[in-house]
């Protein structure tokens, strides 16, 4: 297709929120109702959201950073402990150990898939003494899966607890050694796992996240956590005055999310499974297509891959990027290594670290994939990609 034969009627983000009537009933419904925050809503989100992953609790908070926060307050880490987790993540993978004063430790990407190589990180487990790490920040790039039951193996070895940040991967899952599909966020590998409903997300409400544990320990703690430490309940009480009495016991956060928010979740959950299908279908027409093009490598994928994100990597990806621009198409970059970051350069990482990462970030474009994509606006898409690697040839 020649790019002059078609023109969308609309720019084209790599990622874009579908929201439907039955969504804005939801939201207005529920602002009708007695209760705007702190009702009824949150908890039937969180029951349908453990749910749909498999996981026995659902937390929900104000959004994916507040998720990973309360995970390492939860897990109580310290100023001076080390957790190990990816450069090629959204900085807060990494923030949420800084927040409790924790050092930042990280391991080099499998270049086919950008997720962190566990190979690497067992290097950097045996280069130093039993108990130096206290933690494991595992990513699902771009929708695919980490292989959390390698990851358990390697946490159980070494003495660390696991955080799944499946931001990018509600739906998502991997395939154990029995064979079977194990569910990102279901609790069964690690600890504590969280999701965040960004408007580029899956299941989009604005701002919100979620998090998921098979722990019921963890799952009290967090949900006092999420309410600046407060509880009502008698059964954790010192004292009980009467029916107005509540206890702060520790501090907490306001990271509560509104009814109205879940009300929005529980409408886009209700049909998530069809947007994973457009997702996976998607980029299967985009992996047909780029694979007799010069000069266009995408990730590898795998049957369980959530597509939040479809990641091409070419050699001018500078140029590619200005290129689609001029022609309404908004790619994005996903991600600046965390390591190269001013903040975590004045902690001593320092660019060449982790050359994998690197060059994966210098030469890596997210393009447009989200579910009311049509195949007319997917076609032009590639067009402009094919006339600029023609254009490269020239």
């Amino acid at each position: 297709m020649s790019t002059s034969s078609f023109q969308p009627t609309r720019p084209l983000p790599y990622g874009r929120q579908f929201i439907t009537d039955a969504d804005v009933e939801a939201v207005t419904d529920t602002l009708r109702s007695d209760y705007l925050t702190q009702g009824p809503k949150v908890a039937e989100f969180e029951q349908q959201f453990a749910s749909y992953v498999g996981a026995r609790y659902a937390v929900a908070v104000s959004n994916g950073t507040a998720a990973l926060h309360l995970c390492a307050l939860a897990l109580n880490v310290q100023p001076g402990q080390r957790v190990i987790t990816t450069p090629i993540t959204f900085a807060a993978s990494a923030n949420c150990v800084r927040y409790c004063g924790g050092e930042v430790h990280f391991a080099d990407i499998d270049p086919t898939t950008a997720l962190i190589d566990l190979k690497a990180v067992r290097q950097l487990l045996e280069s130093h003494p039993k108990g130096y790490f206290h933690g494991l920040i595992p990513v699902d790039f771009a929708g695919l899966p980490v292989d959390m039951e390698e990851a358990r193996a390697l946490a159980n070895e070494f003495g660390l607890w696991i955080i799944e940040d499946s931001c990018h991967a509600p739906g998502g899952f991997f395939i154990d050694s029995e064979g079977q599909n194990q569910r990102c966020g279901n609790g069964r590998y690690a600890d504590l796992a969280i999701f965040s409903f960004h408007p580029v997300k899956h299941i989009a409400t604005g701002e919100g996240g979620m998090i998921t544990t098979n722990r019921e320990d963890l799952y009290q703690e967090l949900l006092k956590l999420r309410t600046h430490g407060i509880t009502k309940d008698p059964a954790q009480m010192e004292r009980h005055d009467g029916g107005w009495y509540m206890e702060m016991q520790e501090l907490g956060y306001n990271y509560r999310m509104p009814d109205m928010l879940c009300a929005l979740g529980i409408s886009q959950l209700s049909r998530a499974d069809v947007g994973l299908t457009r997702r996976r279908q998607l980029a299967r027409q985009y992996d047909a297509a780029f694979a007799e093009m010069p000069g266009v490598r995408p990730l590898a994928g795998a049957i369980g891959h959530a597509y939040h994100l479809y990641v091409i990597q070419v050699e001018d990806r500078k140029k590619l990027y200005n290129f689609l621009r001029q022609h309404q198409i908004f790619a994005q970059v996903h991600y600046i290594p965390v390591h190269t970051m001013p903040y975590y350069q004045q902690l001593g990482w320092m660019p060449g670290t982790f050359p994998l990462a690197e060059n994966y970030y210098a030469h890596c474009l997210s393009i447009p994939l989200f579910p009311s994509l049509t195949d007319q606006e997917q076609d032009y898409v590639v067009a402009c990609i094919q006339e600029f690697v023609e254009q490269q040839q020239d």
